[in-house]
């Protein structure tokens, strides 16, 4: 059976505290116990060991009636009941001046008068047999040479001790358990403090996990682990919707990108297969809207095949030493056409030293195809785009700056995420830019984007450069 957080922090804490004070109280009450017992004990030691000290060499060859005489006149005074006893333990007079006409009386024998009658000293501490009384008992032996001929007992009550010991015990019984309580209601505070954000977490989570990206964990002011987990949820949560949005952005804009070649396709295949085969020019027109279309689609598709397997991460680089102004010159060569076309005007400018990297050549056109096709697309007639390399800092920095509109800077960000396309009414995918970063960032290198918003925009594109040792003699050549 499964318990609930709180429960196992309430038991977990409480099972601590009670131990923590039992174990502090009965050290403590181990303590009170030892100490004063131990000084009723010691005070009524001290004083047999005091008069025996003073009394006993005086008395110990007298007569026994001559030592009840000389303890009744020299040691009765104080707070100490004394008794006087033969050797084997019979009272002849206690400090009262009780005894029995005979001169003798038995009294049951205690542990402190056996040890007495062996010649040693006896300490008790116990119920008295005859009173029911408890005492403390300290009986000292009266030698003759070897021999035991008489005792002497002092005792004395325990009944204030009993009730001191008694009542500290009680305050510590009720100190004790006041202690539990109130740390077992702090476990039980700090417990719910710590469940309920948890169980709101859950609850959030389990929506979420329902599909509800709508809801949101209750915002905690602590900065602790908790408040940090539900701000993080609540971020997941926020970049999760945003990429929902982006994801239904993108079906809808590739659903609309596919159509409209599609539909363009079809009614020019249906046009020219009713129309009159003689009719050359519009054979021609059809012909060409049919090319442009197709490859067209062959972009979008091609563009979806390399998402797919950079999502996947099953890409495969072929790299090879290869001087990057090379690609660039191809590249640039590649859209001289459409540039004169447009009234666009494309400059390239590289630096004598070759720029030697170990790079996928296919993969490396791709990236500068992207980005080119890009800075036209968005590069108004009569416009500029450059295209600069250069080696610094080890590495060769390709810059690609073009003189149109810029990005706007809430969506500066994002154009190299998955599926962004912003405000941006173009035609495309949305992924260019991504798979451009991807496979730049394959290659060891930086895809950077910056722009100012009627300015332009520049792509830097960072790849590491082979150490002199490692390079051969490859290819080069710029236009």
């Amino acid at each position: 059976m499964s318990r609930s957080l709180r429960t196992r922090i309430v038991r977990s804490y409480g099972i601590l505290i009670v131990l923590v004070v039992v174990m502090l109280g009965t050290m403590f009450g181990t303590l009170v116990w030892n100490y004063y017992y131990s000084s009723a004990v010691g005070s009524v030691l001290q004083r047999a060991e005091t008069e025996a000290a003073i009394h006993t060499r005086t008395i110990a060859y007298e007569p026994m009636k001559a030592k009840a005489k000389y303890m009744l006149q020299n040691m009765s005074e104080g707070t100490t009941h004394l008794q006087l006893l033969t050797s084997s333990g019979s009272l002849v007079v206690d400090s009262n001046g009780l005894g029995s006409s005979a001169g003798e009386s038995e009294v049951e024998q205690t542990p402190d008068v056996d040890q007495a009658m062996k010649g040693k000293k006896g300490i008790w501490r116990g119920a008295d047999p005859v009173t029911g009384e408890r005492i403390a008992a300290v009986t000292l032996p009266v030698m003759q040479g070897p021999r035991v001929v008489a005792m002497f007992r002092y005792t004395a009550s325990l009944e204030e001790v009993d009730m001191t010991v008694r009542n500290i015990l009680w305050i510590t019984v009720l100190v004790g358990s006041f202690v539990v309580l109130l740390f077992f209601t702090m476990s039980v505070l700090m417990a719910n403090r710590i469940a309920r954000p948890i169980r709101n977490l859950t609850r959030v989570a389990e929506k979420m996990a329902e599909g509800d990206w709508t809801r949101r964990a209750v915002h905690l002011h602590d900065r602790d682990e908790i408040g940090r987990l539900a701000e993080t949820l609540n971020t997941m949560a926020s970049e999760l919707t945003r990429r929902e949005k982006l994801k239904e952005d993108f079906i809808s804009s590739i659903s609309h990108e596919l159509r409209t070649p599609l539909t363009s396709i079809r009614g020019w295949s249906e046009t020219l297969a009713s129309g009159d085969p003689g009719d050359v020019e519009e054979l021609n027109q059809g012909l060409a809207i049919i090319g442009r279309e197709t490859e067209r689609l062959s972009g979008l598709v091609e563009d979806l095949l390399d998402f797919s397997k950079l999502y996947a991460k099953s890409i495969v680089l072929h790299p090879e030493a290869l001087d990057i102004r090379r690609t660039i010159g191809e590249t640039l060569r590649q859209f001289v056409a459409r540039g004169h076309r447009e009234s666009i005007r494309i400059i390239g400018k590289y630096s004598d030293e070759p720029l030697v990297a170990k790079v996928d050549a296919n993969r490396l056109k791709q990236v500068f195809i992207n980005v080119l096709d890009n800075a036209l697309k968005f590069t108004p007639s009569g416009g500029t785009v450059t295209v600069t390399g250069e080696s610094k800092s080890g590495e060769a920095q390709i810059t690609i700056q073009d003189t149109g509109p810029g990005i706007a800077p809430e969506d500066l960000p994002h154009v190299t995420e998955k599926f962004y396309k912003g405000t941006s009414q173009r035609s495309g995918s949305g992924l260019g830019l991504a798979i451009c970063k991807e496979i730049v960032e394959l290659h060891g290198g930086r895809f950077q984007v910056s722009s100012a918003e009627s300015e332009g925009t520049t792509v830097l594109i960072s790849i590491p450069l082979l150490p002199e040792e490692e390079r051969q003699e490859p290819a080069s050549g710029h236009s």
